[in-house]
């Protein structure tokens, strides 16, 4: 059997670890405490949100065809989202053992359906945690993302945990044929190293290069937000990557190999996933910390000079945000109190510190990991897991609230 893992690069080099210390310079915070006049927005986007109800995604008894009810999901999370020719896609991970969140009994899963034939939704599975993928055991699935590469071709992409070792994964989805392609390692590249995306992969490749890094655990995040810039008359897509308290900016050409671009050079406190966002020559950066802190940070890297900004710290409590351009203007969208609000930040992409609220919203349901993509020209949707029960799709119109 042809196997799809590649040994490491070998490193003599001694990795640095760096460690996690509270932020002690800022500009400004944003607090959770916020106007009456943000709370009133929040108030109508919060309905705009259950008015706008499209569909649950998850495999629910309902929706099982075959009556096979011991399929359906009992735990849903991490949601990814586009529409594409009149089609959704969607993808998110699902333990249809048992309603907990535990990578063990977990199933990296992909769904579509027609925009106007909703109930129709095909459900395939890509890699549930037992499966043999390449001769080795999966022994664990966690988050799983949806990238478009071109006119017809998707990525799905997902982590695996494979005899004691997170990769991350990807598989091809053919949008004219319906087709899915094989099962694939991304790599992951710092400097000339190229090794497989994993745990093991990233730090040897970081340490031969010198670049110390903070605390790896548990598993690795690819962050689903894309955004473009051209490099060497190339189009070159970025987005943010994570295992535990180490995060980083990334980039790729083809979706496949991801190079490391940098990460945060002053002391804080950062914990998982990382919101990125590049607009000409700076990358927007927004990362939650550890519980001690109730803040996340708000950063830019110049991608030029290659120097971080002065954070900003903006309330946030402990969950996944994320940014959108609408109408000329960068949004963050992120979660001020707990995962029943929504809040949504303008920021100021000439001076960050200048970055203001434009809503709170307490949602009429929770609300866990938002992630916001247009459903048509002038229509945004967001997509989220309501209590780890169910992938949710909601549109709304966002010029009464951006």
């Amino acid at each position: 059997m042809c196997s799809i893992f590649s040994e490491d690069f070998k490193t003599e080099k001694k990795s640095v670890e760096i460690e996690n210390k509270p932020i002690s310079e800022f500009s400004k915070i944003i607090s959770a405490e916020v106007s009456e006049e943000a709370k009133l927005k929040g108030e109508k986007f919060a309905q705009a949100i259950t008015d706008g109800f499209v569909s649950d995604f998850e495999k629910s008894e309902k929706l099982l065809k075959d009556g096979k009810v011991n399929e359906m999901d009992f735990m849903a999370h991490v949601s990814t989202f586009a529409v594409i020719n009149g089609i959704i896609y969607m993808t998110y991970y699902a333990n249809t053992k048992e309603p907990s969140e535990d990578p063990n009994n977990q199933t990296a899963r992909f769904a579509y359906c027609p925009v106007n034939d909703i109930e129709n939704k095909t459900f395939l599975d890509i890699q549930s945690a037992g499966d043999i993928c390449a001769g080795r055991r999966v022994d664990m699935v966690y988050d799983t993302i949806l990238m478009q590469k071109d006119d017809d071709t998707l990525y799905i992409l997902w982590t695996a945990n494979i005899e004691g070792n997170y990769y991350r994964l990807y598989r091809p989805f053919k949008i004219s044929t319906q087709e899915l392609g094989e099962i694939s390692v991304n790599r992951f590249k710092v400097g000339g190293v190229i090794n497989d995306f994993s745990i093991s992969g990233m730090k040897s490749a970081l340490a031969e290069n010198g670049i110390g890094y903070k605390k790896m655990y548990s598993d690795i995040g690819i962050m689903q937000k894309l955004s473009v810039r051209t490099e060497n008359d190339e189009k070159v897509y970025y987005t943010g990557a994570y295992s535990g308290d180490f995060t980083c900016i990334i980039k790729s050409r083809d979706l496949i190999t991801w190079e490391y671009v940098s990460e945060p050079d002053f002391a804080n406190d950062s914990i998982w996933e990382n919101a990125t966002y590049v607009l000409g020559d700076k990358c927007f950066y927004f990362v939650r910390q550890h519980d001690e802190s109730k803040y996340g940070f708000l950063t830019v890297y110049d991608l030029v000079n290659k120097k971080w900004e002065t954070p900003m710290l903006i309330e946030d409590c402990q969950s996944r945000a994320d940014f959108i351009v609408y109408n000329g203007g960068l949004y963050l969208f992120h979660a001020p109190v707990d995962r029943e609000h929504i809040g949504i930040v303008k920021v100021d992409t000439e001076d960050i510190s200048k970055s203001e609220v434009v809503l709170q919203a307490h949602m009429h349901t929770s609300c866990f990991y938002p992630f916001v993509q247009y459903f048509g020209n002038d229509e945004l949707a967001m997509s989220y897991t309501v209590a780890r029960k169910h992938i949710r799709l909601a549109r709304f119109k966002p010029d009464k609230y951006l």
